[in-house]
């Protein structure tokens, strides 16, 4: 080759590989385009937080030029399930992938959406191929969807019905351009799906109910397949619960040190995780020479919310344990005050959760404002998710952590009086038994007598886990002594929850009637 002769450098590559959570803002935003002709708009971040999260070896993503050109979201089910009629809404858990059953015996395809400004890559063959891969590696039977006839409702009038309509496409004598696909894709024709969407006006409602059946199949006799229940994830999580006893500091420093004192015992006993309680920072207002009013107090605090991240941050890094920062009055940029817990990660990133709903002390005496969004969290461990306190006492919340992925649930707690603490407790449990998750809370005790609404606290912060044989006899994995300063460690056994949710005495999750209720978050 002469010197001066170019080398021709090929286009990059284009690759089809899992959907990471970094991808979920481009995956809405290639939802968006594709439907917006249809009027459907787009998945929320928290379904597809639960997509992810429920069966990360399904959902995949195209990616052409470093741009995400498609999105494939699958998930696992029995037969009985979905080979029965059904909504969408119903068989994908209002759209979070929630009813996947790692013991399932079928491939269900919730999505296939392709760029239309890239059809010409032969994106939706790409992707069904890829889903056929993962039918073979997991020996599952085969691949359930309800797929969209979008040119339905222009040729309804032609046709008469949708039967009538089917049945032109399957006699090859009307080509439809997304079915025709399907079928030359080996996928069979089950009959039609009424009210699946009802929002897809272009299907008027309806979906094809179509098969593919895996030629590879273990034989219904041949011994079930071993199952691995995530793993990813490691089998058994360590957590331990602070039960902190609120004191006179005299600096910034000295409460860094109470809290680093913790965080060595804890990562000492080598736990993945330590929780503080709700507001343990408000401590830092005994170090005030005067008792101060609640606006006094709350613009006192202000000052410290970037040191007690950096600080938060800095102990998760270098002992190599994920803390759960309680809670700390911030204000926002846009001057709103909100009681938010500080996620850190021994990866060094920092998450953020704020209180969705303030309890009437929190805003008569803080003007604490609740926050708008509860994301689960990605950790080394699995995602999580926090509950502050009053929170955890509505349903809605914990379910829709769960909905996202979340195994386990941190309920950073501030109680004055056993009342009090057992409305939270109670809660708990009860979020607990009818999420199939693990449950941690810690709370303070002592006093704080200048500091307005810390005058006295009771606690008893536990460990809860649902109640069937895999789990402690009460439901109680750990709990600590009442109103004393202490440490409580347990172990949770990840794959225990997967057993429950699919195979335990009761089954809340997997038994949930989508076909009757569903709750529905909006984006802000």
């Amino acid at each position: 080759m002469s010197s001066t002769a170019k080398t021709k450098h090929p286009k990059p590559p284009l690759i089809v590989r899992n959907a990471r959570v970094k991808d979920i803002p481009h995956i809405r935003s290639l939802v968006s385009r594709v439907y917006r002709a249809s009027g459907m708009g787009t998945y929320s971040r928290a379904m597809l937080l639960g997509q992810i999260h429920n069966f990360p070896e399904g959902q995949f993503v195209a990616e052409y030029e470093r741009t995400i050109v498609g999105y494939c979201a699958t998930f696992l089910i029995n037969g009985d399930v979905a080979l029965k009629p059904h909504t969408w809404n119903e068989i994908t858990g209002g759209g979070y992938a929630s009813r996947h059953d790692p013991n399932g015996d079928y491939l269900y395809g919730m999505e296939v959406c392709v760029d239309p400004d890239y059809r010409g890559l032969r994106l939706g063959q790409r992707l069904y191929d890829e889903r056929k891969k993962l039918a073979r590696s997991w020996d599952v039977k085969g691949i359930v969807f309800g797929g969209r006839i979008p040119s339905l409702a222009k040729r309804l009038r032609r046709y008469g019905t949708p039967d009538a309509y089917l049945e032109e496409v399957k006699a090859n004598r009307l080509r439809d351009p997304v079915l025709t696909f399907q079928m030359r894709n080996g996928f069979e024709v089950l009959g039609l799906l009424p009210r699946y969407l009802p929002e897809d006006k272009e299907s008027e409602g309806y979906a094809v109910h179509l098969v593919w059946r895996n030629p590879n199949a273990p034989d219904e006799k041949e011994e079930q397949r071993a199952k691995s229940y995530g793993g990813r994830l490691p089998d058994t999580v360590r957590v331990a619960t602070v039960q902190y006893m609120q004191r006179r500091v005299g600096s910034f420093e000295e409460f860094t040190d109470l809290v680093r004192y913790f965080v060595d015992v804890t990562a000492d006993y080598r736990a993945d995780f330590v929780v503080f309680p709700e507001l343990f920072t408000l401590q830092l207002l005994s170090m005030e020479d005067q008792e101060l009013s609640p606006a006094e107090s709350i613009e006192a605090l202000t000052k410290y919310t970037d040191p007690l991240k950096e600080a938060l941050r800095d102990m998760a890094v270098r002992y190599n344990i994920n803390i759960i920062g309680g809670s700390h009055p911030t204000r926002m940029p846009n001057g709103r005050v909100e009681n938010v817990c500080y996620v850190c990660l021994r990866s060094g990133e920092v998450h953020e959760q704020p209180k969705v709903h303030p309890t009437p002390n929190e805003v008569y005496w803080w003007n604490i404002e609740g926050g708008h969004s509860l994301n689960a969290i990605d950790t080394d461990c699995g995602p999580i998710g926090v509950l502050i306190c009053y929170d955890a006492e509505f349903p809605e919340l914990g379910r829709h952590l769960v909905d996202q992925g979340a195994n386990i649930v941190f309920v950073p707690f501030c109680t004055d009086e056993r009342q009090s603490y057992l409305r939270v407790r109670y809660c708990a449990q009860a979020r607990a038994i009818e999420n199939q998750c693990y449950v941690v809370m810690s709370g303070n005790v002592g006093n704080l007598p200048k500091v307005h609404n810390m005058d006295i606290q009771y606690a008893q912060s536990c460990i809860l886990t649902p109640c069937d044989f895999p789990f402690a006899r009460d439901g109680v994995a750990a709990d600590t002594t009442p109103n004393v300063e202490t440490v409580a460690f347990a172990d949770l056994r990840l794959e225990a929850l997967r057993a429950a949710r699919n195979s335990g005495t009761v089954q809340n999750l997997k038994d949930r009637r989508h076909d009757l209720y569903t709750t529905v978050w909006r984006e802000r």
